[in-house]
């Protein structure tokens, strides 16, 4: 049996919201209280926070994959750099997770604060 690894070659961003870190954290906290409560976790490496969205596994989008493009819908990211497992403000708390592990989330947050307008203003 043969045992073929094929890294991803292409990551689509169809958009991209960069947000100050404190009003990303404000609205995390206020969106998952409206939600019913619950801590909500956000992606973090290289000094940037970040959530992804994704497509629904659609034809379209696995035919996509087959060919190895990744379709993100959007991805949203705020420049915090140190990490923290978690933030705890008055209304609520956000948790953290390091993905830099991950070579792909690594090159995506290179990429995000390479164009960030808030890199000396967070």
């Amino acid at each position: 049996m043969e045992i073929i690894i094929e890294p991803w070659n292409q990551l689509v961003i169809h958009e991209v919201l960069e947000l100050r870190f404190e009003d990303w954290i404000t609205q995390i906290i206020a969106s998952a209280r409206s939600a019913g409560g619950g801590i909500p976790t956000i992606f973090w490496a290289g000094g940037v926070s970040f959530h992804f969205a994704t497509f629904p596994d659609t034809d379209t989008i696995v035919q996509e994959k087959l060919k190895g493009r990744i379709h993100y819908s959007s991805v949203t990211f705020a420049i915090k750099e140190k990490f923290e497992k978690q933030i705890t403000r008055e209304s609520g708390a956000v948790n953290f997770t390091d993905v830099s592990h991950n070579e792909i989330f690594s090159k995506l947050t290179e990429k995000l604060r390479s164009q960030s307008k808030f890199q000396n203003g967070h």
